[in-house]
């Protein structure tokens, strides 16, 4: 992602303002906020290849090692005092039973010494067997509330995940199409983290009267930034 997204780079350190908060749309996925110390990141999906595989669909079982790893590195990087893990953090609810001792490990040793919360989701509503955190329906900080699924109705300062968001244009010919975090500045839809998780075009109706469309940027993900474009500028598919 380079030539065609140019003209509509975000700051550097994709620093925008959710309901007057300031936040950090990290290009890895996910999203920091300074003053609070906290690190927020959704979908992880945990343990889905084993899921899949007891349903005879074979993946290569690579997606919890992978996903931790760069988890592992972006909390390296900020260090935050709380982590927020937003729903569908295991595929699945015995996803967690399932984890494998090694990865079960890694996962205690970034949770050690930080506030950490597992907000339950569609996938995994009960709480993970066998880990630390607190697991909760939903959380409110301040003027924040982190939920799994976005609300029916438009609620300032919300973070949400379950959609998976993914945004698409095209200039000169040429078409980028990348996940990404969908906002109007008043809440905000983070994109999925999980190393097996798919994506959801923001023009799909599924985000039907989420945000104010005349405010609305998606901020792609590149791979070393984040690029804001505008909703006029994005294309289906």
């Amino acid at each position: 992602m380079n030539v065609a997204l140019r003209p509509f780079m975000a700051g550097k350190d994709g620093t925008i303002l959710i309901a007057g908060e300031r936040a950090v749309c990290d290009q890895r996925g996910v999203l920091f906020f300074p003053d609070l110390g906290l690190l927020a990141v959704s979908d992880l999906h945990l343990e889905k290849g084993s899921s899949l595989a007891r349903r005879g669909v074979l993946l290569p079982p690579y997606d919890t090692a992978a996903t931790l790893l760069r988890l592992q590195a972006i909390i390296a990087d900020y260090n935050p005092r709380m982590v927020i893990s937003l729903g569908d953090s295991f595929h699945d609810s015995e996803g967690s039973a399932r984890l494998p001792d090694p990865f079960r490990d890694r996962l205690c040793a970034m949770m050690a010494g930080r506030d950490w919360f597992w907000v339950a989701g569609n996938h995994d509503p009960d709480a993970p067997a066998g880990l630390p955190g607190e697991t909760v329906r939903e959380l409110a900080i301040g003027g924040l509330v982190f939920r799994h699924e976005p609300s029916a109705v438009p609620v300032a300062g919300e973070i949400a995940g379950h959609l998976h968001p993914c945004a698409r244009i095209v200039q000169r010919g040429r078409s980028v199409r990348r996940r990404c975090f969908a906002s109007d500045g008043d809440r905000l839809v983070m994109p999925a983290f999980g190393s097996y998780t798919g994506s959801l075009n923001v023009l799909d109706r599924a985000y039907a009267g989420l945000f104010r469309w005349d405010a609305f940027v998606a901020y792609m993900l590149g791979s070393s930034r984040i690029f804001a474009i505008a909703g006029s500028m994005l294309r289906p598919g």
